[in-house]
């Protein structure tokens, strides 16, 4: 299931890192995106983006991925899948139980708003690890998550197993 690069979700993500370089801002606004107390604070830049914001199933996900985004400030868009991530975010980049506890607790949710709110501390993790997430490819993941929960939490297993690099 290999993400377009033109998918609207890669668009958001790629603009988004664009902007926010020059947008200090818009940049400040997103990095509250995440929490519920403050991410009304960016939802003018996610309205801007024609974001729906009165659906949270919607706002949630592109919340999460803004408030990433903003606190990595990436260059542009990395190229690891979610599960790639988790793997490599071990000792050495070798995937220990503490990685296999981060990739079932990921795995247990049901709802996209859980996902995001697991998601928060783990993408902080990640960015700490200096890993390269593609964070157009987990929004468009996030974005479909309620329709086939299931398919996009085999996708993130197999690729923590896996942990290869990115070759769709």
């Amino acid at each position: 299931m290999a993400v377009a690069k033109t998918s609207k979700q890669q668009l958001y993500v790629n603009s988004v890192i664009e902007r926010i370089k020059k947008d200090t801002a818009m940049a400040a606004a997103l990095k509250k995106a995440d929490n519920p107390n403050t991410e009304f604070r960016a939802w003018e830049y996610l309205a801007d983006y024609q974001v729906n914001i009165e659906n949270p199933k919607e706002r949630i996900p592109y919340a999460t991925i803004s408030a990433a985004i903003a606190r990595a400030k990436p260059q542009n868009d990395g190229i690891l899948n979610l599960g790639q991530a988790i793997a490599r975010s071990g000792k050495e980049g070798i995937p220990s139980d503490q990685e296999r506890a981060k990739l079932r607790r990921i795995l247990a949710c049901d709802t996209v708003e859980e996902a995001c709110s697991i998601l928060r501390s783990l993408l902080s993790l990640i960015n700490s690890r200096d890993l390269k997430i593609s964070y157009g490819q987990l929004l468009y993941e996030l974005c479909w998550f309620e329709k086939n929960p299931q398919t996009t939490k085999a996708r993130w297993a197999q690729f923590f197993f896996r942990n290869k690099g990115e070759e769709e």
